[in-house]
């Protein structure tokens, strides 16, 4: 259970947040907004509300790993649209302490092309402006037909590979543009608590920057609007995939070595 994530599950599977008592139920609740950064941790919670239905934060469920007194522990909440992993340096190298997921489905179901609402969808126009930086060439490389399938953990096993992952090598790219990815990665980290933030950029510089591949899917653009609603940064040791289509899901997986 540990190494586990989807987009939609229970660590615990017969106890929700709400069973437990209300003062366990704040304090979790605290734990949770202290995961995120101050700027973004009201918004986060606005995602979970609306997307876990009638008992809202207390639909989730959690589970502890280890002692939290001997610093190898591990805090996990998990829901719809939610894994999160606190983490006491239980796993060494591994950002977040494993593999996350984050998602919102805002409105509806099915969202409209800019996804009005949806809390995460600032990540994929960012993005976006790395692919408006391209010139036709590297557009051509960038931008593929259809994205990976969802399939819990199997969504965000490293491959090791530099060579021959979807999208265009940021070797191919020029200093600015590569600046450019580099911010994105850190708004992709905006929602996250500093530590966290720091962790990952530090494990994505460590495995090679320059091994990284971003990737844009044509066969998944709401609207056909040209405005690429599905994404993914990866590397020998890395993936961030975000898929806006029909709603947001992210896979996020960092690590130093596979």
């Amino acid at each position: 259970m540990r190494s586990e994530i989807d987009n939609n599950w229970h660590i615990v599977r017969n106890y929700r947040v709400s069973a437990y008592s209300k003062d366990q139920q704040a304090m979790i609740r605290e734990i949770f907004m202290k995961m995120h950064s101050e700027e973004y941790a009201d918004q986060v919670m606005k995602q979970v509300l609306e997307d876990s239905g009638r008992d809202g934060f207390g639909e989730c469920s959690v589970a502890l790993f280890g002692k939290p007194d001997t610093g190898k522990f591990q805090f996990v909440l998990t829901g719809r649209h939610t894994t999160r992993r606190c983490d006491g340096d239980s796993l060494e190298g591994t950002a977040f302490g494993g593999p996350i997921f984050y998602g919102h489905a805002s409105q509806s179901f099915y969202e409209k092309p800019r996804h009005p609402g949806n809390v995460y969808w600032f990540q994929a126009k960012r993005a976006n402006e790395v692919y408006q930086m391209m010139d036709g060439k590297q557009r051509e490389q960038a931008l593929m037909n259809w994205s990976r399938d969802e399939q819990g953990k199997k969504t965000i096993a490293l491959t090791g590979k530099t060579q021959g992952l979807d999208g265009i090598p940021m070797t191919e790219l020029s200093s600015d543009q590569k600046n450019e990815v580099r911010n994105v990665l850190n708004d992709l980290l905006l929602p996250f608590r500093e530590a966290d933030r720091t962790e990952s950029l530090a494990l994505i510089e460590k495995s090679g920057f320059d091994n990284l591949h971003l990737a844009f899917y044509k066969g998944e653009d709401l609207g056909d609007d040209g405005v690429w609603d599905v994404f993914q940064i990866e590397g020998p040791n890395m993936l961030w995939y975000f898929r806006g289509d029909p709603h947001v899901h992210s896979w996020v997986h960092i690590k130093d070595h596979v």
